[in-house]
């Protein structure tokens, strides 16, 4: 069922995999022409566009941008006592996990009288982004807050699209999750027209100021992206999401049945979901193809999980070795890559570049998108080689604080103003001499 290419015998260049790996395609600057008039129109009328977009992409224009209070409240009151349960064991989690992410401001002594202090600051206000697609995800809600809430976030406000289901609200299970977390300030915006609103501010259809932020965090479709790309600078932006992806490395020992379930579960975000399997065993590869024919007829969204896998971004990749493996899903970088190989925690404390790692047969992505206590906002599109998933680290801001005596300045005079002459900046040096003059220096 899966398209396969097979490396057996031979190793490509970094270079070569990257052109040979299978890849969703996803080319942000090609809608960049379809969101700059989005984006204009928020600037130059705020809430006004923002309404008419509702109308034209969700079909729904709300009374008003900010969910009342009284509507977070509801919707806890009457999510489903699973859910709730389910979600307040995700927070506690993922609370748990990133609560040990918090860096600790640090005073070094460089000389006698002369400090450097790094402080961890975290950014001021955030707007956060909870999708409202083809599927609804207060996973995402919770995998956005609590890190941000952990980093001392002051000022959070949450965006996810009005639904015309909901009387232009947000789905109900995003608006309980929020009320969970606490977050108290909601707006019903989605797309392209929310990044734009989070960067600009606005002021709602009841007069109250929607106050803009500093950094937007979160995943969307490639329009979302967009415009996180174009006020990228006037805002500070997580990172650019593509479609979600799955790699799984495995040998002869995985089992295929394991193998199939977890490439369906990935597959069943969007057609353009990548799963891929990268394997020593043709046998294994077999299997698996039997196990997706079976699986993917039997599962809900079959249409769009049979158009994922049999996309040119999913497929096999057959390899020699274990060795030729990790090299293969190194440069491929995926955003989930699971290890389903005899001695798999070895093999994963060899993998450079991923998103998140799933070790061994009982650690599916499935696990780590709800209650692992990871996070599951992670980059996307090969990023992995250079980026992190969203952690605390995301919402805070390192800065670095010069305490310098008179006499720790007057013993590296001589040799700041040597720097400053060497790069033609005499003033930078007088900057220093005009401190000591009339000194011995």
């Amino acid at each position: 069922m899966l398209n396969r290419t097979d490396l057996r015998g031979r190793v490509p260049s970094p270079a070569q995999l990257r052109a040979l790996l299978p890849r969703a395609e996803m080319d942000v600057d090609a809608v960049l022409h379809q969101v700059r008039p989005v984006v204009d129109a928020v600037r130059e009328r705020g809430v006004e566009a923002v309404l008419e977009y509702a109308e034209r992409f969700d079909r729904v224009r709300p009374e008003r941008v900010r969910v009342p209070a009284a509507e977070l409240a509801k919707a806890l009151d009457e999510l489903d006592p699973a859910v709730r349960e389910a979600l307040e064991e995700s927070i506690t989690r993922a609370r748990a996990v990133h609560a040990d992410q918090r860096r600790q401001d640090v005073t070094t002594q460089v000389v006698e009288g002369g400090t450097v202090t790094e402080r961890w600051v975290p950014v001021r206000r955030v707007g956060l982004y909870a999708p409202g697609g083809l599927a609804v995800y207060p996973s995402s809600v919770v995998m956005n807050v609590v890190p941000a809430q952990t980093a001392g976030v002051e000022s959070l406000v949450l965006c996810s699209p009005p639904q015309a289901d909901f009387g232009g609200l947000p789905h109900p299970t995003i608006l309980a999750a929020a009320a969970l977390l606490g977050v108290e300030e909601v707006w019903a915006v989605g797309g392209a027209q929310a990044v734009a609103l989070l960067a600009y501010g606005g002021t709602d259809t009841d007069g109250a100021e929607l106050e803009p932020v500093d950094l937007v965090t979160g995943p969307g479709n490639i329009y979302l992206t967009a415009a996180k790309r174009m006020l990228r600078g006037l805002i500070g932006i997580d990172s650019e999401a593509g479609p979600t992806e799955i790699a799984i490395l495995a040998d002869d020992t995985a089992d295929p049945a394991h193998v199939a379930a977890d490439l369906v579960s990935q597959a069943e975000h969007d057609t353009l979901a990548a799963s891929v399997l990268v394997t020593t065993s043709e046998r294994l590869a077999d299997e698996v193809d039997e196990h997706l024919t079976k699986r993917v007829a039997a599962t809900k969204h079959s249409e769009r999980v049979e158009e994922a896998l049999r996309g040119a971004q999913s497929g096999t990749v057959l390899v020699s070795t274990l060795d030729d493996g990790l090299t293969v899903v190194d440069a491929y970088a995926a955003e989930h890559l699971e290890i389903q190989t005899a001695n798999a925690r070895e093999v994963a404390a060899r993998v450079r570049n991923a998103g998140a790692v799933f070790v061994g047969p009982y650690a599916p992505v499935s696990l780590g998108d709800y209650c692992a206590g990871s996070n599951h906002v992670l980059p996307t599109g090969g990023f992995a080689r250079h980026s992190s998933g969203l952690s605390v680290q995301s919402f805070l801001r390192g800065i670095h604080v010069v305490d310098y005596s008179e006499q720790a300045l007057r013993e590296i005079a001589d040799k700041v103003v040597a720097l400053a002459t060497a790069e033609d900046l005499p003033a930078h040096g007088e900057a220093v001499t005009a401190r000591l003059r009339g000194d011995d220096a």
